[in-house]
Formats: structure tokens, sequence, C-alpha cells
């Protein structure tokens, strides 16, 4: 269970970052700000599927719903939405600059 959790965590962190820069990219079609919204209004609204003072079970649909929400929302982001956060990712300054060749060098 928790070799699948890792890599999940991982994945959500990514898309949630994904979404947030396409929130304020102009290509992004208004349906999916107002869905992104929805799922952030969704995780600090009181109001659930199921109530949060019920004990671990009010948590697991924040847990579970939420991710699905972000999940749903980026993979219906247009393609320059995506390539502009590649573009931007790749950039020396972000810290995943361009591979550089390992080999080292005889003098």
């Amino acid at each position: 269970m928790f070799k699948t959790l890792l890599p999940r965590i991982v994945l959500f962190r990514k898309e949630a970052v994904r979404l947030w820069q396409a929130f304020f990219a102009p290509q992004t079609p208004f349906y999916l700000k107002a869905a992104t919204l929805f799922a952030a209004f969704y995780l600090v609204n009181p109001i659930d599927i199921i109530p949060d003072f019920i004990p671990l079970a009010g948590w697991m649909d924040d847990l579970i719903l939420v991710p699905l929400m972000v999940s749903w929302i980026v993979s219906r982001l247009p393609v320059p939405v995506k390539a502009d956060h590649r573009e931007r990712n790749d950039r020396p300054g972000a810290g995943n600059g361009p591979t550089i060749d390992g080999r080292a060098r005889r003098l």
C-alpha cells in the first residue's frame, strides 16, 4: 500500500503546481478555472459529501476526491498550457535545467 502511496503524493504535488500555473494562463478555458475554484472550495468548505466530524470517514472523502478532481482538471488542460508549464520548469533558474553530459574530460 505504501509503495503506491508515495508516487501518488508526488504526482498530486506536480499536478497541483501545474493547475496553479494554468489557472493564471490566459489559454485555460473558463470552465477549468471554475472547476479549480470548486476543488479548492470543496477542500475548505465544511459541507462535504461525508461530514468531517465523522471520524476518519470525513477526512477520507477529502483525501480521495480532491486529488481525483485535480487529476481530472489537469488531464483536460489544453496543450499550449501544458507546454507552457514544461517550458517554465526547463528554464535554468527553475532548478530543472537542461541535462549536462556527465562524462569527465581527461587532460
